[in-house]
């Protein structure tokens, strides 16, 4: 009779999602399926089995891990979101600000529509408004990594910079979402501590000054000016120092940007900034510091291999769950937030947002209709949810129902399932399409 622990399940476990990231891509490549989809279905098998009966499952007994593992998930992923993009922002220019047009659009009018339609009918199922407004934050961060089949393939590096250019903008949808993906994140952090707030308590205009004033505009800049500040220097010491010892591009070793995610999101958190932001700021930075090294791709070929392996990790974990039973506290109440949010309330606002006065298509950052169907239809869920509910329920300091961890749990399958079978056939038609002037 085997005498296993959980900490010898989880050693196999990690081993076989690490098997699995191997194998599972390319046998999926050729079909409508992807790979998340087949860690959830075999966590789920797991979680049905005797194998992982010792394996600590609770998420409120487990908070702090959970919590810390999706995390670091969270922060590599956005790494790797900042490192593939090849389209530069410069904030002084005009047009560089306009081709991020539907960036912009999705992070300042989809997601805050669809935070308070979350959170309206959170409110409605008869949770508390600070917790109906913890799982609308929670559940507005789009996935970088679940959502790899529809964003930007990696950094182009062989090529002049009018022809990254016109290579990049040939897929303004893959580039919308993976932007997007790069961003929400960190710009879902005022929205959580909106809800610690009303938790609290106090005065709401007191409250409301500070939460605009601290959690909104001083925590975002900082974020956003220690990351850029950082990846600058990191970037300029990598590729153009004078020492040669510092000159990190020259020797190849992929390893600078975890120190740099890290080191990022370290400062940034210490000196009270958002840390998802300054870390795809720093990303971003390091990949304007030179654009054409070839160090840049293997870069991003260490982070995407890390934030692969963690999500796959996370996601078989997740469907071990599942197994275990963690949906029995599931209502239809949470059946129906979560396809809303999937099937109706993402699509209708980030229709919305992306339609208004909207950008020609044949200019960068513009979208034709079908573009921005795509767009607004994909806004995969994922790891950053469950880390986002798993901060906020400490902040708010209170043992939450069950049934905001399986309302969450199951708007995450339902996304992976439905956007994992979706995407290949979407974008193999959008792509195949001749060029849209509209």
């Amino acid at each position: 009779m085997l005498d296993l622990t959980g900490a010898d399940v989880t050693y196999l476990l990690a081993g076989l999602a690490l098997i699995l990231a191997l194998v599972v891509p390319p046998l999926v490549s050729r079909v409508a399926i992807s790979s998340p989809i087949v860690l959830l279905g075999v966590g789920i098998v797991l979680g049905l089995s005797p194998l992982t009966d010792h394996l600590p499952l609770d998420p409120e007994r487990n908070r702090a891990v959970i919590e810390h593992v999706t995390e670091l998930t969270v922060i590599i992923s956005l790494m790797g979101v900042g490192l593939a993009l090849d389209r530069q922002l410069r904030p002084f220019d005009r047009a560089s600000r306009r081709a991020w047009s539907p960036t912009w659009r999705l992070l300042g009018i989809a997601m805050p529509l669809c935070i308070a339609a979350v959170t309206g009918l959170g409110w409605l199922a008869g949770l508390s408004l600070p917790l109906a407004l913890l799982l609308g934050a929670a559940l507005a961060p789009t996935d970088p990594v679940l959502a790899s089949d529809v964003q930007v393939g990696g950094p182009i590096v062989d090529l002049e910079d009018d022809e990254v250019d016109q290579v990049d903008e040939r897929s303004e949808v893959r580039f919308a979402l993976t932007s997007e993906a790069g961003l929400n994140d960190g710009l879902a952090f005022p929205f959580l501590y909106g809800a610690v707030l009303l938790a609290a308590g106090g005065s709401f205009w007191s409250g409301f000054v500070e939460w605009i004033g601290w959690y909104v505009v001083v925590k975002v800049t900082v974020g956003v000016l220690v990351g850029t500040a950082i990846g600058w220097v990191l970037g300029r010491l990598a590729f153009r120092s004078r020492l040669e010892l510092v000159r990190i591009a020259e020797r190849g070793d992929p390893l600078l940007a975890l120190a740099a995610l890290l080191t990022a999101y370290g400062v940034s958190e210490l000196v009270q900034g958002y840390g998802f932001l300054a870390v795809f700021a720093c990303a971003v930075a390091m990949r304007s510091a030179e654009r054409h090294h070839s160090y840049h791709r293997g870069m991003h070929d260490m982070i995407e291999r890390l934030e692969l392996l963690f999500t796959l990790l996370g996601l078989l974990f997740i469907g071990i769950a599942l197994g275990s039973g963690l949906l029995s506290a599931l209502t239809w109440w949470g059946v129906a937030i979560g396809v809303a949010l999937v099937l109706v309330i993402r699509p209708l606002t980030g229709w919305l947002a992306l339609s208004i006065r909207p950008r020609p298509a044949s200019e960068p950052g513009g979208l034709d209709r079908g573009e921005r169907a795509a767009v607004a239809f994909f806004g995969v869920r994922g790891i950053g949810s469950v880390y986002y509910l798993a901060y906020g329920t400490g902040e708010i300091g209170t043992t939450v129902d069950p049934w905001l961890w399986a309302t969450v749990a199951f708007t995450i399958v339902l996304s992976v399932v439905v956007h994992g079978v979706t995407a290949t056939p979407a974008m193999q038609r959008l792509e195949q399409r001749p060029t849209s002037q509209e």
